[in-house]
């Protein structure tokens, strides 16, 4: 991603050798530390990683890591962030630096998280991936738009670390409803996400029921059924609407959308291409008394 002065990989090493001495950057690294027996010294700091640290060394700072037990594999996720382009994000708001911040004022440069929550973390960083790999419409700027959020959430979890506060749930629920919302037309089964993100399926329905006081799966329903709705209500045919928001059986939306909104979809139809024609005959009515 170097176009866009970041750049994300995934670093594996079955067989990991010792690393190299201490070295600097001249670019902003987090790393977000998955396995191995390692060591991080940050300047003369040392801290002993394990799963879910997220360790941040700004630019021009001493570090290395270092590897204790070669028999174990060494894996992270490295995130590198030009001057300028780290720049150009704390222009959105200074709340993005806060991490940073605290790693060059007070030598805070690890935030520890739970499995739940790094978890969360990690579906953030293969949307990136996935994103990258792709070449929609956007993308660029998409990709833009992802960093600045996964670094909104290091930094909210860097606050929360180091004024004591406690994580909740809120972060596995968010992202929860953030992946619902992007991937709206595919497979949104509770077994589908729980893979996603490598979580118990009943956890994820427990998460969610308690934040939000119904089931996963009849959320996802609710916001398929209001999309399909809002889009015939633009002119969008019923079965059009019916594929593109996941709905696999017609006869299954039509009764779901007519206990929903108390219409079907057909009459719902019929009353938008009315209102329209209403809209357009008053138009047209305005038009000739003022040529009138």
């Amino acid at each position: 991603m170097e176009s866009l002065d970041f750049e994300l990989y995934y670093y594996h090493d079955t067989k990991p050798l010792p690393r190299t001495g201490l070295h600097t950057h001249k670019y902003y690294e987090f790393y977000f530390f998955l396995e191995g027996h390692a060591e991080a010294q940050v300047q003369h700091e040392h801290y002993m990683l394990r799963y879910g640290d997220i360790l941040i060394v700004p630019p021009s700072i001493t570090h290395g890591i270092f590897v204790h037990d070669f028999e174990i594999p060494y894996r992270r996720f490295d995130l590198w962030i030009t001057k300028s382009a780290f720049d150009a994000l704390l222009r959105q708001g200074d709340d993005l630096g806060y991490a940073v911040n605290m790693a060059l004022t007070e030598s805070r440069h690890v935030i520890h998280t739970d499995r739940i929550t790094f978890n969360s973390i990690l579906s953030k960083l293969f949307y990136i991936i996935e994103e990258h790999k792709s070449a929609r419409f956007g993308r660029d700027l998409q990709l833009k738009f992802s960093v600045a959020e996964l670094l909104l959430t290091v930094n909210r979890l860097a606050f929360e670390q180091f004024n004591n506060k406690k994580i909740t749930q809120d972060v596995l629920y968010q992202n929860i409803c953030d992946y619902i919302e992007r991937n709206i037309d595919e497979d949104l089964s509770l077994d589908s996400i729980a893979n996603h993100f490598f979580l118990s399926k009943f956890y994820i329905s427990h998460v969610f029921k308690d934040n939000i006081g119904i089931s996963l799966h009849k959320y996802v329903s609710k916001k398929r059924l209001q999309l399909c709705h809002d889009a015939i209500l633009s002119g969008e045919s019923m079965s059009q609407a019916c594929n593109n928001y996941g709905f696999d059986d017609y006869s299954n939306f039509y009764r779901a959308f007519k206990k929903e909104f108390g219409i079907s979809p057909r009459d719902l139809a019929k009353q938008a291409k009315l209102s329209a024609s209403e809209a357009a005959a008053a138009e047209k009515h305005d038009h000739e008394d003022k040529k009138g």
